[in-house]
């Protein structure tokens, strides 16, 4: 029995990911890398956003859109800019291999040391800048 136009096009789009489903995919990837790097538990996530670790699930695997306020806490949470899990080139590039020690060493670090590396590192930062001018 042939298939009409109708019945091809469903069947191929059935197999075939949308370019919307691959970036959806592409995205829950970047954000998942992000998540295990740092070390987070998705049940730690999904509590600081205040949805169900399953939904967190959904979005990690591309199963689920990811709301554009999810987006931005979730690259909050990961100290990355949004633009860094949605931009191609961004995501390409790897870190300097001081600065992903120094994640690796961070991601062991309670919540609270943590909180207190980025202080340090900010106020490292600001002090750089100040001497420059």
């Amino acid at each position: 029995m042939d298939q009409t136009e109708g019945e091809k096009g469903m069947s191929e789009q059935q197999i075939i990911p949308t370019e919307s489903e691959a970036d959806r995919q592409r995205l829950g990837a970047r954000l998942r890398e992000a998540r295990n790097y740092l070390g987070f538990k998705q049940e730690e996530v999904a509590s600081a956003l205040g949805i169900p670790r399953t939904a967190l699930s959904d979005i990690e695997s591309g199963q689920r859109k990811v709301e554009a306020i999810e987006l931005q806490r979730l690259a909050k949470l990961y100290r990355q800019s949004v633009s860094h899990f949605l931009d191609d080139d961004a995501a390409a590039a790897p870190l300097p291999a001081d600065v992903a020690h120094l994640a690796r060493q961070a991601a062991s670090m309670s919540e609270q040391d943590r909180e207190e590396l980025s202080r340090f590192a900010e106020y490292l930062r600001t002090r750089s800048t100040s001497r420059e001018s």
